[in-house]
């Protein structure tokens, strides 16, 4: 329903992260040393007009359908970082002709990155800490979509499933990023938190993750292939999302 949009936006991103990241330059030691000495000098400025992309293509296309199909006239994200993600939510929020982003983050390097004629009148970004009593208690309200990417501790966790998601209506669609890691990899406590949570409910969920059950990665990849969307837009396929509705 959506191959001619998701085939345009993933040009436009593919565009976006040619102009900015520092995918090429990562690949030469010198550059990661003094990325590294800047990131321990707190001296990040560097990447404020980059893109550092964690955010893989197959969850980022899932979330971009996601949203056009739902049509959400409130989406709210909770740590863009550096914005790869909102790209991804304000085109599909563009692409549907209405609704808003709401963005909270400690750090504003996603205010650096985002095109302004994408975020002109569809993004509120706030900085600050969603878990404070003025912000939490300012939330907006009728959210369709809520993305989570933030601090991957089972104490942030325990959080938003208390405090947070009994703010949002039954139904609301959620995509909480970093859940399922690489198979040598040992589980976060925000995905122990998570998914114990989620089962002692009784709530369905969906990964895109590799090698999780279901063959939901393996049968994405031979549809993109058929509608001639399989090339890359950055190197990374671990799709560690895990997406559900809130019971």
């Amino acid at each position: 329903m959506h191959a001619a949009a998701l085939r345009s936006v993933r040009a436009t991103q593919r565009q976006l992260y040619a102009q900015r990241s520092d995918a090429r330059l990562e690949r030469f030691a010198p550059y990661r040393w003094a990325a590294a000495a800047l990131r321990r000098a707190g001296l990040p400025a560097h990447y404020k007009r980059r893109f550092r992309p964690k955010f893989d293509d197959i969850e980022a296309e899932l979330t971009y359908l996601f949203v056009r199909s739902l049509r959400p006239a409130v989406v709210l994200e909770i740590a863009p970082y550096y914005g790869w993600s909102t790209t991804w939510l304000l085109q599909a929020l563009r692409d549907n002709g209405a609704g808003r982003l709401h963005s909270y983050d400690l750090v504003d390097y996603s205010r650096w990155t985002m095109p302004p004629e994408l975020a002109r009148e569809r993004w509120l970004f706030t900085q600050g800490d969603i878990r404070g009593s003025l912000l939490i208690d300012r939330l907006p309200r009728d959210v369709g979509y809520l993305f989570l990417d933030a601090a991957h501790t089972a104490e942030f966790a325990r959080w938003y499933v208390e405090t947070l998601f009994p703010r949002l209506a039954p139904g609301t669609l959620v995509g909480v990023h970093d859940i399922f890691r690489g198979p040598d990899l040992p589980p976060m406590e925000e995905s122990i938190v998570l998914l114990e949570c989620l089962e002692r409910r009784g709530v369905p969920y969906f990964t895109a993750a590799p090698g999780r059950s279901g063959a939901a990665y393996d049968r994405i990849v031979a549809l993109k292939r058929d509608l001639g969307l399989a090339e890359p837009i950055h190197d990374s396929v671990k799709n560690p999302m895990v997406f559900f509705q809130l019971p």
